[in-house]
């Protein structure tokens, strides 16, 4: 769902899914699987850095803050590619482990798209302050569509439930076999 579809959303699009410019940027941007990673930080958690060198168990990273830091191999964790920053369902990641999923949160909070999915479930961060994101036109948008021809949001989840309220269930099978097979 590019630019022009997310128009039905009105004023709530920049804050649910990543501009068409945005996204080809990302797809374009150069990046070295092998060398770039997240690593453990006294003051972020993680920070993102660039494998300098390696001597058995121990990497040496250079990380985005400018340090320079010496870690074990196991203490290393694998960034996704930029495609997949600040990604609607973060169970499509690459590398799915804390600091992947911590960066994308971070990511996505940043540009106040609060909404994301994990998976079945869907995360809330609470921007402390009101987003167009709650208003006729936005429901209007949700409504009828499934959960993948939408961007995250509360309403996506609360439009599939009452569709499955309203939807009938299959009824019992009526054909059923005596002790004899008939």
């Amino acid at each position: 769902m590019g630019d022009a579809h997310m128009a039905e959303f009105g004023a709530a699009a920049p804050y649910l899914r990543k501009s068409d410019k945005e996204r080809l940027e990302a797809q374009t941007r150069i990046f070295d699987l092998r060398s770039e990673c997240f690593v453990s930080d006294d003051k972020e958690e993680f920070v993102k850095g660039k494998i300098v060198s390696r001597d058995g168990e121990k990497v040496t990273v250079e990380t985005e803050n400018g340090k320079t830091v010496t870690v074990k191999e196991s203490d290393v964790h694998q960034q996704n590619p930029p495609k997949f920053d600040k990604i609607e369902d973060m169970a499509m990641l690459t590398f799915l482990h804390e600091p992947a999923v911590l960066y994308n949160l971070k990511e996505r909070y940043a540009a106040w798209m609060i909404y994301t999915y994990s998976g079945l479930f869907c995360v809330t961060v609470n921007p402390y302050k009101w987003l167009p994101v709650y208003n006729a036109e936005v429901v209007a948008a949700y409504r009828g569509k499934k959960r993948s021809e939408a961007p995250p949001h509360i309403f996506s989840i609360s439009d599939s439930a009452y569709q499955n309220i309203h939807t009938p269930l299959l009824p019992p099978p009526r054909h059923w076999c005596n002790a004899q097979g008939n």
